[in-house]
């Protein structure tokens, strides 16, 4: 099994740990990972809403390069697969607008086909289930897990349309299949409002503040989510969040690939986890 990855800007940066847990674990797995070359970030929706001709080129490149190497594209990142899948939507249904592109491609030497595949790790995982077979070597038996999806990773349902964006099971699949007990809660498929943080700040951090709530609420010791931006929203600013809320909830909230990589054995510092802000230390192995 084998992948051009798209790691995107934030595993390469602020949530190096993502990236490091998540070479970790694939390579565990016996999934292999061919980091896309000169890849560049995705635009994170923002871009999109500025310039869509330069989005869409500089999503298309990214494609292209991954056609070349003859590979489907697998990210770890919910905002990079939905600017990606967009991107080939949108490029495979006009045709004009796929000719326009590949004109700016042109210059660097590339073309946008539209062959390359673009998955998620979580839903790799969630198709191949035999690949944990015989590896969950400390399996996380008791422990209450509250699996985030945000939301960029289910919606709009037509472009991502991997499983029921409005009751989508993957995640509990995993926890499961990793010896814990998934938690089911309310703010499971809501926002986490990374990307409006910047205009709606005092909204994003109640936002904030009452997911975590509302995991705690429902029993889980711990949130964990398949994109490093939710992971990071819901951890680096969960104190201001509480604060928001007007609660006192502290619980720890891990990338999916820490937490596969507890239950194949490994430790806290093989997966990053002691750069998290909030409540790492009661990650209980």
């Amino acid at each position: 099994m084998k992948y051009a990855f798209f790691p995107g800007c934030v595993l390469r940066g602020a949530a190096s740990e993502a990236f490091l847990s998540t070479v970790k674990v694939t390579e565990a797995l016996g999934i292999e990972l061919v980091e896309i070359p000169s890849w560049t970030c995705c635009g994170a929706s923002h871009l999109q809403d500025v310039d869509e001709i330069t989005a869409l080129a500089i999503n298309a490149r990214n494609l292209a390069i991954a056609e070349s190497m003859g590979l489907p594209v697998m990210t770890v990142c919910n905002t990079c697969t939905l600017q990606l899948r967009r991107a080939k939507d949108t490029l495979d249904h006009d045709g004009k607008l796929k000719s326009k592109v590949n004109a700016i491609l042109a210059k660097s030497g590339y073309e946008y086909k539209g062959t390359a595949e673009i998955t998620h790790l979580l839903w790799v995982l969630a198709s191949n289930p035999q690949l944990f077979e015989g590896k969950v070597a400390k399996p996380l038996s008791d422990l209450k897990v509250a699996g985030y999806y945000g939301c960029h990773l289910l919606r709009p349902p037509t472009i991502m349309n991997y499983e029921d964006s409005l009751n989508p099971q993957s995640l509990e699949k995993i926890i499961g299949l990793l010896g814990a007990q998934a938690v089911t809660f309310d703010f499971r498929l809501k926002c986490c409002g990374f990307h409006a943080f910047w205009t709606a700040e005092k909204d994003v951090m109640k936002v904030t503040g009452q997911a975590v709530d509302s995991a705690a609420k429902a029993g889980a010791e711990l949130v964990v989510t398949p994109c490093p931006l939710c992971q990071m929203q819901l951890d680096m600013y969960q104190p201001e969040g509480r604060e928001a809320a007007k609660t006192n909830v502290e619980i720890p909230v891990l990338h999916l690939p820490q937490l596969i990589g507890m239950a194949l054995g490994m430790s806290k510092e093989e997966l990053g986890i002691g750069r998290h802000v909030s409540a790492a230390d009661k990650v209980r192995f």
